[in-house]
């Protein structure tokens, strides 16, 4: 009996142990060499750079070239050097180097970024291009971009232009303007050109909306003016939303009252039109 009970313990452990080892098994990552080359690539087509230079270690096929042109169009949209014919040594690995080191650089200097990229033929110095280039890019910080573009009023324009506000809600633009093009930190003469640009650019996209970019320019003011007031802690005595209303009737007669209590709820509710973070 004591001898049977042994044997089915025993039993028992190999199958837990044959067990552990199958899942294991079941939880390796396939070996992608042994999958068809399509599967194979859409695999690794969701991997980082890290992660590819990684893999290219383990697998051959993760030198695939077409894998870092797909990393460096999802990283940068638009570069010049794409549309330009290229050598037969010309690598996406490479360029996605160029365009890191471009970035790094550019969120500690601008100009030296830019520059750098020139130097490598990556960009042309023109503003049409540079402005595509920071269109389609993430990779650049906010204050190094504000301080590019308030020197760069060239580039300033062409970036204005690429903004599409059609449809949309005078704040809910606005914000997203100021998420592309930052506010400075003061108000100011920067600040003024950066309204009157986006107002033009929002009367363009909305040619029907009934109100001139001096108006647009009147309630974007406003708007900035009603967030640090709403958001601000020093601020004690918040403003309503009928003096809001009755403030704009003053300075834009033209604008419905009812559309200027739609304007406070978005900022009441969505939170600052130039967010600083």
């Amino acid at each position: 009996m004591g001898h049977s009970l042994g044997h089915m313990l025993h039993a028992e452990r190999l199958k837990l142990r044959r067990g552990r080892h199958h899942h294991r098994d079941q939880q390796k990552f396939p070996d992608l060499e042994t999958l068809p080359p399509e599967v194979g690539m859409a695999v690794l087509k969701h991997l980082n750079a890290t992660d590819l230079c990684l893999a290219s270690c383990v697998w051959n096929m993760a030198n695939d070239d077409v894998l870092w042109m797909g990393l460096c169009k999802a990283t940068w949209n638009y570069a010049t050097i794409y549309r330009k014919q290229r050598d037969a040594n010309f690598s996406f690995r490479r360029l996605y180097l160029i365009l890191d080191e471009g970035s790094l650089t550019f969120n500690a200097d601008p100009e030296s970024g830019i520059e750098y990229l020139v130097a490598q033929g990556v960009l042309d110095n023109h503003p049409r291009e540079l402005a595509a280039f920071i269109h389609g890019t993430q990779t650049l910080r906010w204050k190094p971009l504000r301080i590019f573009l308030e020197n760069r009023p060239d580039v300033l324009d062409d970036l204005v232009i690429r903004q599409n506000y059609r449809n949309q809600f005078l704040p809910n633009a606005l914000r997203k303007f100021f998420l592309t093009i930052h506010a400075p930190e003061e108000r100011g003469d920067y600040l003024q050109k950066l309204v009157e640009k986006f107002s033009q650019r929002f009367c363009q996209c909305n040619p029907d909306c009934g109100l001139s970019p001096g108006v647009i320019e009147v309630l974007c003011f406003a708007l900035i003016l009603l967030s640090v007031d709403l958001s601000s802690p020093h601020v004690k005595n918040k403003m309503s939303k009928r003096e809001f209303i009755k403030n704009l009737r003053h300075a834009t007669p033209e604008t419905d009252p009812e559309f200027a209590g739609h304007l406070y709820d978005n900022i009441y509710l969505v939170g600052h039109v130039a967010p600083n973070d």
